[in-house]
């Protein structure tokens, strides 16, 4: 994703999808909207452990159905669904696939 940031996340290795939630009016929504290549570098136990997931994103927002041109709410929550096609790193926890 863009811009660095901290973020809390879910990890589903069965279904390799990362799941953040964040708030429908942020730059880095707007701009996985336009152009949905986006990756989440996770930081291990010690400077040289990390993991990497690349992938396309989904913006899973509730108000998709909502009146056009209806402005969201600034506090608004959606989920950024990250589904991981490229999975590298050193502090891999899970087999890697091809």
């Amino acid at each position: 994703m863009r811009g660095l940031t901290a973020r809390l996340y879910d990890w589903n290795a069965g279904e390799r999808v990362l799941r953040v939630s964040s708030t429908a009016n942020r730059l880095k929504v707007r701009q996985l909207r336009s152009d949905p290549h986006a990756s989440l570098h996770v930081s291990g136990p010690d400077i040289w452990s990390f993991a990497v997931a690349e992938g396309e994103a989904e913006i899973a927002d509730p108000a998709d159905g909502a009146t056009p041109g209806e402005q969201p709410l600034p506090d608004r929550r959606v989920t950024i669904l990250l589904r991981v096609s490229r999975l590298y790193g050193t502090a891999l926890d899970i087999p890697a696939q091809g």
